[in-house]
């Protein structure tokens, strides 16, 4: 989005929330409330609704248990920890075919 597109939204939204008395306090709690919900999720539907897992099963999910899904087909899936790279990088500084035809085959070049 170019600057003179985004300027124009943001100034839009500002008189959209004055009209209707939000402030950037109410926004920033209501996004934080949200992020907040979204972490402690730990079951998700298709349609965007939560189970933190706590107290009673919630309808939604009763149902698709009822109907033959598994609970794991709604489980959030977490972050995996990042993984180091554990492969040597290769010095390509002192590649002889650099730059020649060899340097770049193309798939269709490739004989199996």
């Amino acid at each position: 989005m170019d600057e003179r597109k985004r300027d124009s939204m943001v100034a839009y939204l500002r008189r959209r929330m004055a009209d209707v008395g939000i402030e950037l306090d109410d926004l920033a709690a209501a996004i934080a409330e949200d992020e907040i919900k979204q972490k402690a999720a730990r079951y998700r539907s298709a349609t965007g609704d939560t189970w933190s897992g706590d107290g009673e099963m919630p309808q939604w999910l009763k149902q698709a248990i009822s109907a033959g899904q598994s609970m794991e087909h709604f489980a959030v899936e977490r972050p995996a920890p990042a993984m180091t790279e554990t492969r040597p990088k290769a010095d390509w500084s002192r590649d002889p075919f650099a730059g020649s035809r060899l340097a770049a085959v193309r798939r269709s070049d490739r004989h199996l």
